[in-house]
């Protein structure tokens, strides 16, 4: 298999948690102040789309159409333990009108596509719930 790169995400931070984040394409620009957790929000927000469109190659590759109204809702937690920092998470998924069973069989293939999932994957604590 020939490796092919699809895209490259070039940000530019300042000031770390209060301060600010922007892309070089101009389409993210935020002021980042506290105690706001703005990075768990990115990485939900990125992680979360990034999912929803494992979970429709999984559905395709299974021909299976999924509904209008398919979502992926994530919660990113940051805690810390005697001075260690660590991220947990929680991916809340609504696939209405599809089969439970079939339902959590594409969360789990989603897993196996998507590059987030990929990532994290034995690094941290990750729930997947079917709504």
């Amino acid at each position: 298999m020939t490796e092919k790169l699809l895209f490259t995400g070039k940000t530019h931070n300042k000031g770390g948690r209060d301060g600010f984040a922007r892309s070089n394409d101009g389409k993210l620009d935020l002021k980042l102040t506290q105690p706001h957790p703005a990075a768990e929000n990115l990485f939900g927000a990125a992680w979360s789309a990034c999912y929803m469109g494992a979970i429709e190659v999984a559905a395709a590759q299974r021909n299976i159409k999924l509904p209008a109204g398919a979502e992926v809702h994530a919660e990113i937690d940051l805690n810390v333990d005697d001075g260690s920092y660590f991220l947990r998470a929680r991916l809340n998924v609504s696939l209405p009108g599809i089969e439970p069973k079939v339902a959590r069989e594409l969360l789990e293939a989603a897993h196996g596509i998507c590059p987030y999932s990929k990532a994290v994957h034995g690094n941290i604590d990750v729930t997947t719930n079917l709504l």
